[in-house]
């Protein structure tokens, strides 16, 4: 049995992407993961990822559909080669990009999941202050809602990255692109609250810039936050299935449905494309046609 040995390709071009674009480990994952499959299909067919075709490349998504590949993984893994036969050809490795007519699977695109604003105050106010990590979750939770953060922002956020005084928080999201979020009173109200009572005691002796330590005083991960997320929505009774990003989606479509401006959202979701913002007005158009067969004489 032959071992497997990647086109060395595949590392320039992450290696690039890493130094130019500024991706995130995972990101530069999933791309690496993608070609390293489609490299090994070709291999076995017989192919260098330089002597690619359309053909090769047809075929391969065949393979993948027959295998039961979902259009969603097919349509990453055509973004993920467009850009790597991209890169190529600006290398002159290749005279023509064989992914440059192939169309993308369509996707019906998902309406985020939410929760209800009394949803989320029934979420907010399960920790219980009096205890250091519950403390610390109620920070996270009221900074989660009040700026939109991902996750992963929310869990590797830093010292120098916050100011109470001014009630900013300072994001450098995806892309290596920085934003500046304002936090709202309750939020900065919480975590001056979480700084006085709990962080000490979570660090113990241990020296960190990490805002929101773990208990052993690490940077928490972000399936770490996810569980706990989950078990006070278990304690509020809260049926509605989440997603890491739940208090993100209930941040954007709860500044819709109060009237914010789409653009301004965009801004602080950290969006670099409007029409990925788009899809929330989809969710507070919903949400409004609901109260208004709910609450209307005439609904």
């Amino acid at each position: 049995m032959s071992v497997y040995c990647a086109d060395p390709w595949i590392e320039v071009f992450v290696d690039d992407l890493w130094s130019v674009k500024g991706l995130s480990d995972n990101t530069l994952a999933a791309y690496r993961t993608d070609l390293r499959h489609f490299d090994r299909f070709q291999q076995q067919q017989g192919y260098r990822l330089v002597e690619v075709g359309q053909e090769q490349l047809r075929s391969y998504l065949a393979h993948r559909v027959a295998q039961g590949a979902a259009r969603s993984s097919s349509a990453r893994l055509l973004s993920s080669l467009r850009r790597f036969y991209g890169f190529l050809l600006l290398r002159h490795e290749i005279s023509l990009d064989p992914t440059a007519r192939l169309e993308s699977p369509k996707l019906a695109r998902k309406l985020p999941g939410s929760l209800s604003e009394a949803q989320i105050d029934s979420l907010l106010a399960e920790p219980d202050d009096g205890d250091p990590l519950e403390c610390r979750d109620k920070a996270m939770l009221e900074l989660l809602y009040a700026t939109g953060l991902r996750v992963t922002e929310l869990v590797s956020l830093t010292m120098e990255q916050l100011s109470l005084r001014q009630g900013l928080v300072r994001i450098v999201g995806k892309g290596g692109k920085e934003r500046l979020v304002p936090m709202g009173e309750m939020a900065v109200a919480e975590i001056e609250g979480y700084f006085k009572f709990a962080r000490a005691e979570l660090l113990g002796h241990k020296q960190s810039d990490v805002v929101f330590p773990s208990r052993r005083g690490q940077m928490m991960t972000r399936q770490t936050f996810w569980h706990r997320i989950k078990l006070y929505a278990l304690r509020a009774g809260i049926d509605t299935q989440l997603s890491p990003h739940t208090l993100r989606h209930a941040f954007a479509t709860h500044l819709l449905n109060h009237g914010a401006d789409l653009r301004v959202v965009q801004l602080l979701l950290g969006h670099s494309d409007l029409s990925t913002t788009q899809i929330y007005t989809h969710v507070a158009r919903a949400r409004l046609q609901e109260l208004h067969s709910e609450h209307h004489p005439r609904g």
